[in-house]
């Protein structure tokens, strides 16, 4: 016997009410990350790329500007503490800056990577492979900083100082930029790729160990010039290369957002063409080192807006950052007196300042999404929090700075002695020559 009309209605109703909501609940839960092979694929070669950059093209681009009795010495700081700096990265740096802690410094869940399983993913790539990634940008920028006191430091001062620094300042600041529950995170700085984190972290590092190492003997006094620029040149273009898995990697996919990263990242080496523009006008004619010099003030400017803006507004930001980097490297770089070897802080120190607040004024819902605008988009807020960002940074890292050179001079001294720097720290430090 059949359901009376009006009974079966109902149970229609209720079927249709039940499927109904059904859906709605569906929809409503949150989506569970999947593996993308295509982003895998991609963060796996933008690691590659960012690890390029150090070995060889950091080694190759600061072993051309030495002189040739201190190359060797330049090239083993890099090499050998790409390995020493990866211990440390997995022992503790990784856990420290990307699990939940306080707003300066993360937690010590993942130490050795513990408890990361070989399928546990970091959004759609594995959590392996993200930490692979960010591995390379925290022994990549430590290595910066040894521009500045190019020359005269001892090579184990020099590395206990690096794995020092990247503990108390490269992983702090990491933590507060891109770390869960992070101070300027929450705070709402603007870092797609690494400005303040990377490049004023490193620069003002770079500025702060040439002034507590000294001035070389003789600088100002006898001639200094790169040894090889064919070596710089090589070095600066694979950086150049090795940017786009800095930047458009940052992306964490294989999407749009890293075609953005990777266009802007192109764009602004423009900062070549201004760098070297601005040298001519200067010094009546243009130079290699001044065009190299000039592709990586462009980058190091472009690195934390480049997921934020329009690829107009990047190359306005790269002209602006060869011409504000090339009178940092000259002249503020005499005006403060200080003896940065190689324009650390002319280049990475007032680019990443440069980009950092910049960032605040170009960047564009349009662009980086919701919640990402600056000044031009009607956020003029923007701009403040990207001073605090900077200042921060600053302050943080000039403050380890100094603390950890001094108490390492304390215990085993910085620099190498009088008869080494000037026969050369090759031979003195290594036993080895460009000859041997």
């Amino acid at each position: 016997m059949g359901l009376p009309r009006r009974s079966a209605l109902s149970l229609g109703a209720a079927c249709a009410w039940a499927a109904t909501t059904s859906t709605a609940f569906a929809q409503a839960a949150p989506s569970v990350p999947e593996l993308s092979g295509a982003d895998t694929a991609w963060m796996i070669t933008a690691s590659m790329f960012v690890l390029m950059m150090f070995v060889p093209g950091l080694a190759l681009f600061y072993g051309g500007m030495v002189r040739k009795k201190n190359v060797l010495s330049m090239l083993m700081q890099s090499f050998f503490s790409a390995a020493l700096l990866t211990v440390l990265w997995v022992a503790a740096g990784y856990s420290l800056t990307f699990t939940e802690g306080n707003p300066v410094i993360g937690g010590v869940g993942k130490l050795m990577l513990a408890g990361i399983k070989v399928d546990g993913l970091s959004g759609t790539i594995p959590e392996l492979v993200f930490a692979m990634f960010q591995c390379t940008f925290a022994i990549i920028t430590p290595m910066i900083i040894m521009g500045g006191p190019a020359d005269r430091m001892k090579f184990s001062s020099a590395m206990v100082f690096l794995a020092i620094w990247m503990l108390l300042a490269y992983v702090p600041v990491a933590h507060m930029v891109w770390g869960p529950g992070g101070f300027l995170m929450n705070a709402g700085v603007l870092d797609f790729a690494g400005g303040t984190v990377v490049h004023i972290n490193s620069g003002v590092a770079g500025l702060v160990a040439a002034m507590v190492v000294g001035r070389r003997r003789g600088a100002g006094a006898e001639p200094m010039a790169p040894h090889n620029l064919v070596l710089t040149m090589i070095g600066g273009s694979l950086l150049w290369v090795g940017w786009f898995g800095f930047n458009a990697g940052s992306a964490l996919t294989a999407g749009p957002l890293a075609g953005l990263a990777l266009i802007n990242t192109q764009i602004a080496a423009a900062a070549t063409v201004s760098w070297v523009a601005a040298e001519w006008m200067v010094k009546g004619r243009p130079s290699l080192l001044g065009a190299v010099s000039g592709a990586i003030a462009g980058l190091v400017v472009i690195t934390p807006a480049c997921g934020f803006v329009s690829p107009g507004s990047a190359m306005i930001m790269g002209l602006a950052g060869g011409v504000v980097c090339y009178w940092g490297a000259t002249g503020l770089k005499k005006l403060m007196g200080v003896d940065d070897a190689l324009d650390v802080f002319g280049v990475h120190g007032v680019g990443g300042i440069l980009g950092a607040v910049l960032t605040g004024v170009f960047a564009s819902a349009a662009y980086g999404g919701e919640g990402k605008s600056g000044w031009l988009d009607g956020n003029f807020a923007q701009v403040g929090l990207q001073i605090e960002g900077v200042v921060v940074t600053v302050l943080w890292t000039a403050v380890v700075t100094v603390v950890a050179l001094k108490a390492i001079d304390i215990v085993m001294g910085l620099r190498v002695d009088q008869d080494v720097e000037v026969d050369g720290l090759d031979l003195a430090l290594h036993g080895e020559t460009m000859h041997s």
